[in-house]
């Protein structure tokens, strides 16, 4: 057992989960190889994106092979940088446009109750779920 969070992306890890389901490996290889090459955006444009966009999904695996690839292409220090802030940007961006949600949810709570502050509902009500 590692003490290590994320395990080394080691050859033989790579090699069991082909081993172990070769035909959605192979699929999962061929549609990579697409989307990564040249179309309309460049190998380097596609993977500043996937910089940004790991980092989104914190996947440190994503985050050292796209980086790694996209100062293959020529990308530069600050290119990189500049996604990963834009990344940032839109992740706090979208906790700010969610609480929309909340101040809604608000209103709504303080409308049925006439203005009187409500506890959590003993329904057992969470995160948007009932249960």
């Amino acid at each position: 057992m590692t003490s290590e969070l994320y395990p080394e992306a080691t050859h033989d890890l790579s090699r069991t989960r082909r081993e172990l389901a070769p035909g959605a490996a192979a699929a999962f290889s061929d549609f990579g190889k697409a989307v990564f090459a040249d179309g309309a955006l460049s190998t380097k444009t596609k993977n500043i994106i996937a910089v940004a966009v790991a980092h989104v999904t914190q996947c440190p695996y994503c985050i050292r092979g796209h980086t790694r690839a996209a100062l293959r292409e020529g990308a530069s220090h600050q290119e990189l940088m500049e996604a990963i802030w834009v990344a940032a940007e839109m992740r706090a961006g979208a906790a700010f446009a969610h609480s929309i949600i909340a101040i809604s949810e608000m209103g709504e709570v303080a409308a049925a109750t006439n203005g009187h502050p409500q506890h959590a509902p003993a329904t057992g009500e969470h995160h948007g779920h009932s249960v």
